[in-house]
């Protein structure tokens, strides 16, 4: 992991230095590897929800009587199909390459980024709510839309709870 992590970190400094003089070093390495993770993101969703889930609603059976069945819309079906692999990739790139300095143990930085995770899921499932199923957006577009909103309060919450020095 370590080796991956340095050479992903070499690429994005190499890309760093024209941006030296505005924009401090941390911020560009979060930058980047949330955009890598946020395109990722964005691919997954698109190539799930079109070819995998196929813009049909998704049936799980439950194992007791009350309700037979859970039904998940397929915009809310692909994001809890993505959220898993985002929030993987996203962690360690993050704690190997953008927040490397801190001080907490592995298991706590973990902790502590899955609740911001968990945070900025509630705001992409109620703005995914909103945007497709009340104003009809698309929802690529409408999950474009929301990750967007959702970078400042991400980076807040990992630089100074989840990876704080």
């Amino acid at each position: 992991m370590q080796m991956l992590a340095h050479f992903i970190t070499k690429i994005i400094d190499f890309f760093y230095r024209p941006f030296r003089r505005f924009i401090p070093e941390q911020i560009f390495r979060y930058a980047a590897c949330g955009g890598g993770n946020m395109v990722l993101d964005w691919v997954l969703y698109f190539l799930i929800y079109n070819y995998c889930i196929g813009h049909e609603p998704v049936y799980i059976p439950l194992p007791f009587d009350a309700l037979p069945e859970l039904c998940l819309s397929p915009h809310i079906a692909t994001l809890c199909i993505t959220f898993p692999i985002t929030l993987l990739t996203g962690f360690l790139l993050n704690k190997y390459v953008t927040f490397t300095q801190s001080s907490l143990h592995g298991w706590n930085q973990l902790c502590r980024y899955i609740l911001i995770v968990f945070l900025n899921l509630a705001i992409n499932y109620f703005g995914l709510k909103l945007c497709v199923d009340v104003w009809c957006w698309y929802p690529t577009p409408s999950k474009m839309f929301i990750t967007c909103m959702t970078v400042v309060v991400s980076y807040m919450g990992q630089k100074y709870f989840s990876f704080r020095k």
